[in-house]
């Protein structure tokens, strides 16, 4: 079982990867990543107190594999999102990979996401606002993009409070 010293921290090389599809043949390997990353976003939580998803790549899973929980946990295996809205958003985005710096980032407002759930099934979800600005933020993650790369200038950093 991962545990939060496992988290892949800010300069890590395998943040900045890209990472590969899940494969059908390896459905048996997801019930143990999503356990993983539910254990270490639980750490964070209970440790820094923010924390609605985590991407497989901060483990060091470099699998297209994003995990949230919200009000219900929901596996997103190998999103893809479509749809994203001309109308854009400004926030201080946080992330578990350096928990106490936050960026200044834009993000669409609207998008949608189709996806597989663990059973392989296909499901399409629109989403807005900070759903979406989550989503993209760990789909980012997916693709070797950290937030800090997305700052809106050189002044979008802080430290949390």
């Amino acid at each position: 079982m991962k545990k939060l010293e496992d988290l892949l921290q800010l300069g890590h090389p395998l943040l900045y990867q890209v990472c590969e599809p899940v494969l059908k043949s390896e459905l048996p390997f997801i019930k143990n990543w999503v356990a993983d990353l539910d254990n270490v976003m639980r750490a964070i939580r209970a440790k820094y107190h923010f924390g609605r998803a985590i991407a497989a790549p901060q483990l060091g899973i470099m699998k297209r594999l994003v995990y949230m929980n919200i009000d219900e946990p929901v596996v997103f295996i190998n999103p893809a999102l479509h749809s994203l809205s001309d109308e854009m958003f400004e926030l201080w985005d946080d992330c578990m990979s350096f928990p106490n710096l936050l960026v200044k980032v834009k993000r669409h407002k609207h998008l949608t996401v189709q996806y597989l759930d663990e059973n392989w099934q296909q499901h399409e979800w629109k989403m807005s606002d900070g759903l979406s600005e989550l989503l993209q933020h760990e789909c980012d993650h997916l693709d070797g993009v950290l937030c800090t790369m997305r700052a809106v200038d050189s002044r979008s950093f802080k430290w949390r409070p």
